[in-house]
């Protein structure tokens, strides 16, 4: 029987592409390619206990995306936060929300310059 093995990838539409793509480059170090997207090996994660991709579906009304008013937000797993956030920083970019002592890692929100709300993950290491 046929099932889904994971996300293949997060597709967005934007009044900007090439803005966003530079954005994202320069804020979170995204290794754009020549055709306009950016690939994440598995064996980056492999480190990580509980890294994963993840799919969840919210409430319509949460309060979670906040203060995005988009229908989606984006979670990104990062192998370092306290680094991501400095890089973060020098970009301009300031962390909407810090949750640092979370069952299953640490986490900070942005938002993007077309107002997603990006979830930057850092798993627990294996073992702790």
């Amino acid at each position: 029987m046929a099932k889904v093995l994971g996300v293949g990838g997060v597709f967005v539409k934007s009044p900007d592409p090439a803005a966003l793509r530079a954005w994202y480059a320069r804020v979170l170090d995204f290794d754009i390619l020549d055709w306009g997207g950016a690939v994440f090996s598995p064996d980056a994660m492999a480190s990580k206990a509980g890294a994963g991709v993840v799919w969840s579906a919210f409430d319509a009304d949460t309060n979670y995306f906040a203060s995005s008013t988009a229908d989606v937000m984006i979670n990104l797993i990062v192998d370092d936060l306290d680094d991501m956030l400095e890089r973060c920083r020098r970009e301009g970019v300031e962390p909407e929300q810090i949750l640092l002592d979370e069952p299953s890692g640490r986490f900070a929100h942005i938002m993007d310059p077309d107002g997603v709300k990006i979830e930057l993950w850092e798993p627990k290491p294996i073992g702790a």
